[in-house]
């Protein structure tokens, strides 16, 4: 049972540790340029036009097109991400408004059906949902105040050699071209 005002000590954080932190930044471009420049984070590796395949928003299917760039300081991903359309989304809906702080944090999972499971039971809302190729992501909206979405996301294919080789490239990075296009 929860009880208002008092920690549960078996929220969402029982699914995992935090792995990134992701913003949607007004001005892309300049968010990337702070983030190498001031913060010494990157190089960031950039795709271009993602769609999730079976994207659902509030349970509706949508088209909605966006851009990432992905970067490590140290074990924490930073993802930084710029909406190509107007789409129903979390990057374009009543979740995009935040003044570039922080937008969502993502948590890898095993099992996103169980991951499903705990989030019902905490009362969090599933606000979008989709695939790319064999990974399954849902966000999540804990509810009960100010804070941030979930990303809850099923690693398939090749998606954790892709997080380790951007890892790997942000750990040995020069300060050398620090937005790099992949795809």
């Amino acid at each position: 049972m929860v009880v208002a005002g008092k920690p549960d000590a078996k929220g969402l954080s029982q699914l995992g540790e935090v792995m990134q932190i992701a913003f949607v930044p007004e001005d892309f471009d300049a968010a990337v340029r702070h983030w190498t420049a001031v913060m010494g984070v990157g190089p960031f590796h950039l795709l271009e036009d993602v769609r999730l395949e079976a994207m659902r928003y509030r349970g509706a299917p949508s088209a909605a097109a966006f851009d990432l760039a992905l970067a490590y300081w140290g074990d924490m991903q930073v993802e930084l991400i710029r909406p190509r359309d107007g789409h129903p989304s979390i990057y374009t809906g009543e979740y995009a408004d935040v003044g570039g702080g922080l937008h969502h944090v993502c948590i890898l999972v095993d099992d996103i059906a169980d991951a499903r499971r705990v989030c019902a039971a905490r009362g969090a809302e599933v606000v979008l949902e989709g695939a790319l190729g064999d990974s399954r992501v849902i966000y999540v909206d804990p509810g009960q105040g100010p804070g941030s979405l979930v990303e809850i996301l099923q690693q398939g294919g090749e998606g954790p050699r892709l997080f380790a080789a951007i890892k790997a490239a942000c750990a040995e990075w020069d300060g050398s071209e620090p937005l790099r296009r992949l795809g």
